[in-house]
């Protein structure tokens, strides 16, 4: 098994495409040991000293380190290690029943405004999430009130230094030239 390795623009996360499906339908992320019980090949993760985060996309994971720990020369083979070894066990990435994000995510807006959070949902499965999900991460939407989208950050996303202008060049932008009503978008 060959798996690629992909820097993010989040210095603490790494990409990892192990050259198979890893969610076909779904997400999921665990930003503690906690959360990663939910899943076989996260709790091998959080067994890696210096791993804080993992997100699993279609086809990479995402894996954040501690930031001040151990840099990637140090943690990076412990982490393929990891994923080799479930892979070639045939264990399931997900336990037995788990919900992922997209099951329990809650969103909320005012009825009235159905149609321009479909516009919403649409330009950020169309346009935004290919594009960060190169970058390793996933923006999926939560709510809107107000002309205020409320977007949640995941994966390399999540905590990254370019985040902010992401949401604030990128993906505003694109929302303002197509709905003139969103005024601003906020990470929740």
């Amino acid at each position: 098994m060959f798996i690629q390795t992909e820097a993010t623009p989040n210095p603490a996360t790494l990409k990892f495409l192990p050259g198979r499906v890893v969610l076909a339908e779904a997400t999921f992320e665990a930003r503690d040991a906690e959360a990663a019980a939910r899943s076989p090949l996260a709790q091998r993760l959080f067994d890696v000293p210096g791993v804080t985060g993992v997100y699993f996309g279609h086809d990479f994971i995402s894996v954040t380190k501690a930031e001040g720990g151990d840099g990637w020369p140090q943690v990076k083979p412990a982490v393929l290690g990891a994923i080799m070894e479930h892979f070639q066990s045939g264990a399931p990435v997900l336990a037995e029943g788990t919900a992922t994000a997209e099951e329990t995510g809650e969103e909320f807006y005012d009825e009235a405004d159905a149609d321009t959070v479909a516009t919403i949902k649409d330009l950020l499965e169309t346009r935004v999430r290919p594009a960060v999900a190169g970058d390793g991460g996933d923006i999926t939407f939560r709510g809107y009130k107000e002309g205020v989208v409320y977007l949640e950050m995941k994966g390399a996303c999540s905590g990254c230094p370019s985040s902010t202008a992401t949401l604030r060049h990128g993906v505003q932008n694109l929302f303002r030239h197509f709905l003139p009503d969103v005024r601003e978008v906020q990470a929740v």
